[in-house]
């Protein structure tokens, strides 16, 4: 059952993926996440993110740490849009 949740999760995710905006991404990104990270943290040989799902539970993580009002598709959006210029998984 644990697995079948986890796939649905990402089933959902990746379809809503396909709808996520990388250009306001890349907007909410430069906005918020580099007044912590440089790209050097997404490009380092050791990356503690090592999927999709755990990349989006990241950003969730970072935006709740700074207190950023994101909504849902935001996350996605950030998430999307890091996924596609550096991780790509």
């Amino acid at each position: 059952m644990k697995n079948f949740t986890l796939l649905l999760l990402v089933a959902g995710f990746c379809a809503s993926a396909n709808a996520a905006d990388v250009k306001n991404g890349d907007k909410l990104h430069a906005d918020n996440c580099t007044r912590c990270h440089d790209s050097s943290i997404y490009t380092r040989a050791n990356k503690r993110v090592k999927t999709l799902p755990k990349l989006g539970t990241q950003v969730r993580m970072c935006k709740n740490n700074l207190g950023i009002t994101w909504f849902d598709d935001e996350v996605e959006d950030v998430t999307v849009f890091l996924n596609k210029k550096y991780y790509h998984f």
